[in-house]
């Protein structure tokens, strides 16, 4: 299946358990990885034959940064639905949300999530 990338977009937002995270709010890492059929994209050199990856910015970008979730879960599941629901042509998606700030005692890259979604999963 071929993919369109979305990766390391970077949005500053106000997930997390802890009231900091919510008050101070951090940065979250996000790639997408958007699985359709872009044969015929790439035959005709038609946007409409694929997915503006401007629109699915706008779409994570509403999520990581005017939401608030406690879970990146619930972040990443409602990203995931929301664009399933807009784009019939994308098959599954595959998620992956980094929090490099997170407030952890120890050394660490980022803590975070990945999840991977398809049609059946829309609700």
């Amino acid at each position: 299946m071929d993919k369109i990338l979305l990766n390391n977009m970077a949005f500053f937002g106000t997930h997390g358990v802890l009231q900091e995270e919510k008050t101070l709010g951090q940065k979250f890492f996000i790639d997408a990885e958007l699985y359709l059929d872009l044969k015929d994209a790439g035959k005709t050199d038609d946007l409409t034959m694929t997915v503006s990856y401007a629109d699915v910015y706008e779409i994570i970008k509403t999520y990581a940064q005017d939401k608030c979730y406690d879970l990146l879960e619930a972040l990443g599941e409602n990203i995931c639905n929301c664009i399933l629901k807009n784009y019939k042509t994308i098959k599954e998606i595959k998620l992956t949300i980094r929090k490099p700030e997170a407030p952890v005692r120890g050394i660490f890259d980022y803590m975070g999530i990945s999840i991977t979604r398809n049609r059946e999963d829309i609700w």
